[in-house]
This record gives structure tokens, C-alpha cells and sequence, in this order.
């Protein structure tokens, strides 16, 4: 009977769910737009989450704090909000975001002097609806959470390594580099993969950028204009299948080249 469903019921009609996904749109869309992003937000995700799991197990009070909070935010914040948010956020700037000296107009009148010293401006709503904004975004929010995995990872780490380290004279970040986060790659690695395919099917909420480039925009846009909703979410799914199966068999190769000498 699912074969029955899958091959005699025209409602998939499977010749315009192939013609779709060969679209160059939307073959652009998955190159340009999820991949890109994804690669993009999670490169940045995950270096900015061992940032704060540092910041986290650091012994400054202030370090902690600022690695707390920013963890609260955006893990209690859904993605799709945050993405929608940025999106919108050009309200908060209707004369564009400046860089220079902030405040300059105290300074200049204090001074006596004429003019600002802010050398560029920018259009916060053309900076935040782009792909800028789409890996921003998501890294943003991947930072949260790739923390809370970095930070187990690191506590996994025997503390006697890190005094052996310190005994034979090596710095902290050295330590860290070298000692500590290679052992702790064996305990980081398979949630960070989970969060890689996560971020993988995310980047079909950047639909509310909204980002045009992205693949699910096309293919929504497609069926849009041809009345055949359903096809393209069969397209969408397929590539997402493929996609998600060549990063499960990456995942399983890094975790045995990490893992080598520990399961013996």
C-alpha cells in the first residue's frame, strides 16, 4: 500500500518534482543560499560558542556574566523570531548605522568644532535582509548552544591534564589549544553534528529575512506560481534527505578519527 501511495497517486506528481528541483533558481538557492549559510553559520557558530564556553570557566566574575547572559538570550529566543526580528530590526535605525566615534556630538560641541566623525553608514534594513543578516542570524543563535556543548566537552577533560600542562611551564591558551579541546573533540563532536544538520533544516526559516536566494524561497516561490504546493515540499525534502545523509556520514568519520585508541 506505500508503494501503491508513492507511485500511483498522482497528487505527488513526481515529473514536476524533478523539473523543479533541476531549476537553476533553485539549484542556485542550494549552493548560494543553505549551504552558504549553513558552512557560514555554523563556522562562526562554533567559534563563537568555544568563545564563551572559555568565558564561561573563566575565574573573572565579568567574563561569566557576559557568557551567561548572552547564553540566555538567545537560547530563550526561537530562531525563527530572532530571524524574523532582524529582519525588521532597520526600524530601530532609520538613518542607517554609523561607524566612528560614538556620541561625537558631545565631543565636537564641547569642543567647538563642526561636522562628525562617523565614516560610514549603513542601511540597516538592506544589511539585515540579506545574506549578512541570514548568517547573523543563525550564528547568533548557534553560539548559544554550541557554548553549553563546548563547556561539556572541556569539563569532560581530566583536570589532571591541565596541570600536567601547567607543570611543564605551558601557558593557559596554549593548554587549551593543545591539551584540552583535542581530548574534548571526542565528546564535542557527535552534538555538534546533530546541531550542524539542525542548522541544515533551519535555513528554510530564512524565509523570514525574508533571504530570496535561499532554496526553500524558491521552491515556495515556484509552487506559488504553478498552484503545485505539494511537489515542491516533496522537492524540498528530498534535497534536505540527500544533503542531510552525506553530513551523517561525515559526522561518523570524524567521530572514529577522534575516538581512535579510546574504544580499544
Amino acid at each position: 500500500m506505500l508503494v501503491n501511495l508513492l507511485v500511483r497517486n498522482p497528487a505527488w506528481n513526481w515529473p514536476f518534482v524533478l523539473e523543479a528541483m533541476n531549476q537553476t533558481p533553485v539549484i542556485r538557492g542550494l549552493f548560494f543560499g543553505t549551504l552558504l549559510c549553513t558552512a557560514l553559520g555554523m563556522a562562526f557558530g562554533v567559534a563563537g560558542g568555544v568563545l564563551l564556553a572559555v568565558m564561561r570557566l573563566s575565574d573573572n566574575p565579568v567574563l561569566r556574566g557576559v557568557a551567561w547572559v548572552y547564553t540566555w538570550f538567545f537560547r530563550a529566543v526561537p530562531r525563527y523570531v530572532l530571524l524574523v526580528t532582524l529582519g525588521a530590526i532597520g526600524v530601530l535605525f532609520p538613518d542607517g548605522i554609523s561607524l566612528g566615534v560614538p556620541f561625537d556630538w558631545v565631543i565636537i560641541d564641547a569642543l567647538g568644532l563642526q561636522g562628525d566623525w562617523r565614516f560610514l553608514t549603513l542601511d540597516a534594513n538592506q544589511l539585515f535582509t540579506g545574506l549578512f543578516g541570514a548568517v547573523f542570524g543563525l550564528a547568533a543563535s548557534e553560539a548559544a548552544y554550541m557554548a553549553e556543548i563546548a563547556r561539556s566537552g572541556i569539563l569532560s577533560v581530566d583536570r589532571g591534564q591541565t596541570e600536567a600542562a601547567q607543570a611543564l611551564g605551558m601557558p593557559r591558551r596554549l593548554t587549551m589549544r593543545r591539551i584540552v579541546l583535542p581530548q574534548a573533540m571526542r565528546v564535542i563532536l557527535p552534538p555538534t553534528g546533530n546541531e550542524l544538520v539542525a542548522m541544515l533544516k533551519d535555513t528554510s526559516l530564512l524565509v523570514g529575512i525574508p533571504l530570496t536566494i535561499e532554496m526553500f524561497f524558491q521552491l515556495q516561490s515556484i509552487g506559488s506560481r504553478t498552484y503545485q504546493t505539494f511537489p515542491v515540499l516533496v522537492a524540498a525534502t528530498l534535497y534536505y534527505l540527500i544533503i542531510t545523509s552525506v553530513l551523517m556520514a561525515g559526522q561518523a568519520w570524524l567521530e572514529r578519527r577522534f575516538g581512535r585508541g579510546v574504544r580499544a
